[in-house]
């Protein structure tokens, strides 16, 4: 069988992609923080779908966590999802510069880390897929969140790119996921008030993996799921930067 290892696996995208890898046959790593919750899920996925669901806890914020999950993907692994992340309370200036870098380390560090370790074995058998889960955030202005998930976006189109032209890279992908608003626990972590935020503007988080799945297989390299978002996206490379800068800077930050 096919393995994936999915970080922040336990809660949101990343469980939505544990459920659906499952039920297509694939073996899980599931890595998260929380033992009980890791332990409950493989239970479930393990029973429900008849994979194996081993789990990994690791905090991604820290480098023992980050070595961790290199040692387990150099053992090899079909399918990569870096999906751990975090949003902070509060704008810059108003969160502690700990959790901003802390915010860079398990966005960007961690990413490039895993990335680097996944892609050497799947070169070698001449497939693979990575997903780095980035954010629409990453096509506005949103601080420092919104700046880790550009570099996110830059960085997955750029390896990419650098693999295409070496031997095996032609059944490797590596591919950016930049979803907007899913109904997770993201928000409720970071104590942001979304009450303001339209239903048409939630995207359901299945629906989220099944697009990225099929772009991936597709040889996307930025997968946008919704047609809402397709067309903010869009909006914001055409409208100058600081109209768009004002606009993003405001929607759905309130901070309970």
């Amino acid at each position: 069988m096919p393995t994936a290892l999915i970080t922040g696996a336990t809660a949101g995208i990343g469980a939505a992609f544990a459920s659906r890898l499952a039920a297509d046959g694939f073996d899980l790593v599931l890595l998260a923080r929380d033992a009980a919750r890791l332990d409950a899920s493989a239970r479930e996925l393990g029973d429900r779908y008849g994979v194996a669901a081993r789990t990994l806890v690791a905090d991604l914020a820290t480098d023992d966590g980050i070595s961790a999950a290199e040692d387990r993907l150099a053992k090899g692994v079909d399918l990569l999802v870096n999906n751990a992340g975090f949003g902070n309370r509060g704008t810059f200036l108003n969160v502690p510069v700990s959790d901003e870098t802390t915010m860079l380390k398990v966005h960007c560090e961690a990413v490039l880390r895993l990335t680097h370790a996944a892609l050497p074995g799947m070169l070698a058998r001449g497939r693979g897929g990575i997903v780095n889960v980035s954010s629409v955030a990453a096509f506005a202005s949103r601080g420092t969140y919104g700046a880790s998930k550009a570099w996110v976006v830059s960085f997955s189109q750029g390896v990419a790119q650098d693999i295409k032209g070496r031997e095996g890279g032609a059944g490797v992908r590596v591919m950016a996921l930049c979803p907007g608003f899913v109904r997770t626990e993201f928000h409720e972590r970071a104590q942001m008030d979304v009450s303001g935020i339209p239903d048409f503007m939630w995207l359901d988080r299945d629906a989220v993996v099944d697009t990225a799945l099929r772009d991936l297989r597709r040889g996307t390299a930025v997968s946008v799921p919704g047609a809402q978002y397709k067309a903010i996206v869009g909006f914001a490379k055409i409208v100058p930067s600081g109209l768009a800068g004002r606009l993003s800077s405001r929607t759905g930050r309130r901070y309970d």
